[in-house]
């Protein structure tokens, strides 16, 4: 249970003691000091908006990957934005999901075939209802440019790891880097070293997340090599589910009492995803328990509250407005200074 998990914090071998935000600080500047403290904020779970943030209550409101969708995440107040980037014929670094231009904009045809100026003629579109917004296709620049100083990035590098150099490089020119995550997914000693060879490249001044799926690593001390090898502030952590099996009632190998241990001595962040994956079963990447459960069978307590019982403090999802709502209520949420705290009207579900 929670209070079983936050009891662990007592054998933390804490020894530097470290402030909390001010109300002058950046919002970005607020969020950074719990992503980089974890266990200083083991009380309070993080709100990431996957692609952006483009859903609420299974419904697609703004484009994937948008600038609208960024906004609308901000005034809901989740802490992390995650985008996906690309790069263009001409070596321009976009904000696009899929390699292929049809499923999200207007346009036909792969990415790296277009040139950034044929890709700005392109429109995203809001998928499901096919209507084609005035937005076009942003680059990793204009998209940071809107975020800075509001919000945490998290970039879905869906390219080769050596192309993080650039991203970064994108990130440092307007002053923003630590404001930026970037992640690999690790699997055995050969990947870390050949990852942490890029991340020495790149240089510090960034936050880098590994990433550790239960398909290739069922064991925390694999998590432990990691940290010991990047000092990350958080590790994302993936319960894989066949389409025959029920929900998991533990959260897989990865999310086991042993994890949330490695994480407190470590002082990173355990981060799950809810969200949902094309041509997949529901909570394919959540042992089951994935934002379709929380809206669709009206189930936050057993999406959410799940997750974050099992050592979760940061929650990527489809549904940031149910995510942020059903925690706040359930007092798995700290109000940052500017905030009002949440009235007393716990969820039952």
């Amino acid at each position: 249970m929670r209070t079983t998990w936050l009891s662990l914090l007592l054998f933390a071998a804490l020894t530097v003691s470290v402030g909390h935000a001010s109300a002058g600080e950046t919002r970005a500047r607020q969020i950074l000091d719990r992503f980089e403290h974890a266990n200083q904020w083991r009380d309070h779970v993080m709100v990431v908006a996957h692609r952006a943030g483009s859903m609420q209550a299974g419904k697609t409101l703004y484009a994937e990957n948008s600038i609208a969708a960024v906004e609308a995440s901000i005034a809901l107040g989740a802490e992390i934005v995650e985008v996906d980037v690309r790069r263009s014929k001409d070596g321009q670094y976009v904000v696009m999901h899929d390699s292929w231009l049809d499923r999200t904009t207007n346009c036909k045809g792969e990415v790296v075939k277009r040139t950034l100026a044929e890709l700005k003629t392109c429109r995203l579109v809001i998928e499901g209802t096919g209507a084609v917004t005035e937005e076009p296709v942003s680059t990793l620049r204009e998209m940071l440019t809107a975020t800075k100083d509001r919000i945490l990035v998290n970039i879905d590098n869906k390219l080769d790891v050596d192309s993080l150099a650039g991203m970064i490089a994108v990130a440092r020119d307007l002053g923003m880097a630590e404001q930026v995550i970037v992640k690999e997914n690790l699997w055995n000693p050969a990947r870390i070293t050949a990852v942490k060879a890029a991340m020495s490249a790149i240089g510090s001044g960034f936050q880098f997340m590994p990433i550790i799926a239960d398909d290739a690593v069922r064991d925390a001390g694999f998590a432990e090599k990691v940290s010991g090898a990047f000092s990350a502030p958080a590790i994302e952590l993936i319960n894989w589910r066949a389409g025959a099996e029920t929900l998991t009632e533990t959260g897989g190998p990865l999310f086991s009492p042993r994890m949330r241990a490695a994480a407190i001595r470590g002082d990173w962040h355990i981060w799950a995803n809810t969200y949902a994956i094309v041509n997949k079963p529901g909570g394919f990447i959540a042992g089951g328990r994935g934002d379709e459960l929380a809206v669709l069978a009206s189930l936050p307590r057993e999406t959410y509250g799940f997750w974050a019982e099992r050592g979760a403090t940061i929650i990527q999802t489809d549904e940031p407005k149910l995510a942020i709502d059903w925690l706040a209520a359930n007092s798995y949420r700290v109000p940052y200074p500017d905030e009002a705290r949440p009235a007393n009207t716990a969820s039952i579900n």
